[in-house]
């Protein structure tokens, strides 16, 4: 459906993109990480003609859109800020790209009805948007969106503005919504969590390239560098010198995967990984902090030598800050991120 060969864009001497290649395949949902700054939105840009690439070509349905405008090149874009028109009603804005296609008042009204219900707002056509809550505008700019049938559906953080409680129920139904109609969308936002639960593949973003892509639970499970690991919140890392089946570290021996390179190397041990067993029995560390974290506590461990560990442990289970305890290493959540450096 969509791909991007050695797409570059330079702001002076800055790269914002430089040298992406990128596909996303009929039906798939592919949504793009990174931090700001990474290129995330100046990629979404490119592909939706409002930015031009100064090198590499954008492809939809195998054709080279360069010189292609926007409103010719059947994308449909939905915005963190909705964009919505003011002194339309709710259906005035759901029908706006229908009007722009000549789709005649008969078709625009069944159309509008239909986006409606399949959005959670059915009859809200004549509500002006002034009276509609965050959620139900960013309702309202995903029908608008979708009216025209585009090929390819493009989101610039579309959850972004909303509380927590709304953003994690809009996402479920989101790609509910996505699956159901078989829709191809390229989304673009910072938060993990949401890329994780809307897409069928994530890509990771770092000044401009792609420092990863794979599905959600290929990335999380097996961060490709230091800099995904981090960004994915993982700052159990350390250098370490891969010996048989197990790492030497200022922690002490790690277990490391069957079959890890051996040599130097960084490594990921997950909180999860961070086991507490008695003082006798493991590295002696002091708690110095814990989060309640709804499902668990996090714990934060300072071992006598080398950075603090991040530890989770069920509520019934954690020690006060200031305890003492020991801690153990689970091989099966050691993440080996490079050899050499």
């Amino acid at each position: 459906m969509l791909r991007l060969d050695g797409a570059t864009v330079r702001f002076g001497k800055r790269a914002a993109l430089d040298d992406v290649d990128l596909e996303v395949a009929e039906h798939e949902v592919v949504c793009v990480l990174g931090p700001s700054g990474s290129g995330k939105s100046t990629l979404l840009r490119v592909v939706a003609g409002l930015q031009t690439a100064d090198a590499g070509r954008v492809l939809l349905d195998g054709r080279d859109q360069r010189g292609v405008p926007v409103h010719r090149r059947g994308v449909g874009l939905m915005f963190q800020d909705h964009q919505l028109f003011p002194q339309r009603d709710v259906g005035g804005n759901v029908a706006f790209g229908l009007r722009m296609r000549g789709v005649g008042k008969a078709g625009q009204a069944r159309r509008v009805a239909e986006l409606l219900e399949m959005v959670g707002l059915p009859g809200a056509g004549p509500r002006a948007i002034s009276t509609l809550s965050g959620g139900e505008q960013q309702r309202v700019a995903l029908a608008r969106a979708l009216a025209p049938e585009p090929k390819l559906l493009m989101l610039d953080e579309p959850l972004g503005q909303l509380d927590r409680g709304l953003r994690e129920r809009l996402v479920v139904e989101l790609r509910q919504l996505f699956g159901r109609l078989g829709t191809t969308v390229l989304a673009v936002t910072h938060d993990q969590g949401e890329a994780f639960a809307l897409a069928d593949r994530v890509v990771v973003m770092r000044d401009g390239r792609i420092a990863q892509s794979g599905t959600p639970l290929e990335v999380w499970r097996r961060p490709a560098s230091e800099f995904v690991a981090r960004f994915l919140g993982f700052d159990n890392v350390v250098a370490a010198t891969v010996g048989g089946e197990a790492a030497d570290t200022v922690w002490g021996k790690v277990p490391v995967p069957v079959g890890t390179p051996q040599g130097e190397a960084r490594l990921l041990v997950r909180p999860a990984g961070v086991r507490l067993v008695p003082v006798a029995e493991g590295l002696p560390c002091v708690v110095t902090a814990r989060t309640f974290r709804g499902h668990h506590v996090a714990l934060l461990l300072r071992p006598s030598e080398g950075p603090a560990l991040e530890a989770e442990c069920a509520l019934r289970d954690a020690p006060e800050v200031g305890t003492e305890v020991g801690v153990a290493f689970a091989g099966d959540e050691v993440v080996v991120l490079g050899v050499g450096g």
